[in-house]
């Protein structure tokens, strides 16, 4: 398989949700023209987000669950069209539009009041999402859209982190929902019409954001992780089912997580071979020591893994296969749980 091939099938989510771009919007096209596998895939992929009907996900580690009769089905040729973005920002503007779509879904206060997570309704969610989007916004030039707080000298980013979320759910708890959503939608556009969500060289450049050193382009796969694990707790709140992102951005999402994962277990830990397996794509990966042999071998299903890193899977509930030393099994499946606050 060439690597043209393996390039433009990386790109074919983001060519279905129309972020491809300029440049790519002229080879993608020659190269589908060209190859029956890939065009195959590729309508399946435009298919999926012409219509989204999303099989219903599993109970939540708190018990919640989801009316199987409440699918959401969304037509996404309805939703504005999706900014042309680098492949690295095309997650991040897929998940946008899927929460866009979700939202145009919510009817009356009652069902904005809905309880969906923590101590959040469906506008405070919202809210949350304008706080968790501003870290890279900020860092990328652009105004925040909520008041800013004031944070005393000397605060830890967690601390600084809790309080400006806080602050921003009761600013908006003033407003109407439409007006929250708004303000949201406007922020998540201005970051994707940044140069950095346009140029894969801008980019690279690392940067720290709430406690972790990444590329830019990462921080924006952090911010289409979240996006996606909120519109999943809307629509559990609703009783609407959200599928899983598109597969090549779900796997985005997982090599993100799993090199975090690596990097807060660190080089001593005990030796577990890691596997993600679904889909079309399997992947496996050895987290901690290199220097003795692997203790214990774990399998996850990614949508699972990213539920579970996303603190939506209690480590002893989530759906596993698992070998070896139970306690280093454990171990691994607790630090992922602890990185929730992506």
């Amino acid at each position: 398989m060439s690597t043209d091939h393996d390039e433009v099938r990386d790109l074919l989510a983001a060519w279905a949700v129309g972020a491809l771009t300029p440049a790519d919007e002229k080879t993608v096209p020659l190269h589908l023209a060209a190859c029956e596998s890939c065009a195959t895939e590729a309508e399946r992929l435009r298919e999926t987000v012409r219509l989204l009907d999303g099989a219903p996900r599993p109970p939540l580690a708190n018990g919640a669950s989801v009316d199987t009769h409440g699918v959401l089905t969304v037509a996404l040729r309805a939703r504005p069209a999706a900014p042309r973005v680098a492949p690295h920002a095309a997650p991040y503007a897929a998940a946008v539009a899927g929460l866009q779509a979700l939202l145009r879904e919510v009817d009356g206060q009652d069902a904005w009041s809905t309880p969906v997570v923590h101590d959040w309704d469906v506008q405070a969610t919202v809210a949350h999402l304008i706080a968790a989007d501003e870290p890279l916004a900020r860092r990328l030039g652009l105004a925040a859209r909520v008041p800013e707080s004031r944070v005393a000298e000397g605060t830890g980013w967690q601390d600084a982190w809790a309080a400006r979320t806080a602050a921003v759910i009761a600013y908006e708890r003033g407003r109407t929902p439409e007006e929250t959503v708004a303000a949201w939608t406007a922020q998540a556009g201005a970051l994707l019409a940044t140069p950095e969500a346009r140029d894969p060289e801008r980019a690279t450049h690392a940067t720290t954001l709430m406690g972790v050193r990444l590329p830019v382009a990462d921080h924006f796969v952090v911010r289409a992780f979240e996006a996606w694990i909120h519109t999943d707790d809307v629509g559990r709140a609703l009783g609407l089912a959200v599928p899983p992102p598109l597969d090549p951005h779900l796997w985005q999402l997982v090599r993100l997580a799993v090199r975090i994962l690596g990097m807060a277990l660190g080089p001593t830990a005990p030796p577990v071979l890691f596997a993600v397996t679904g889909g079309e794509r399997d992947a496996e990966w050895v987290l901690g020591s290199e220097d003795e042999p692997v203790r214990a071998e774990l399998v996850l299903d990614p949508v699972d893994f990213c539920l579970l890193v996303g603190g939506r899977y209690a480590p002893d509930e989530v759906p596993r296969g698992a070998a070896g030393d139970d306690a280093v099994i454990g171990a691994v499946l607790e630090r992922a749980a602890s990185l929730a606050w992506l």
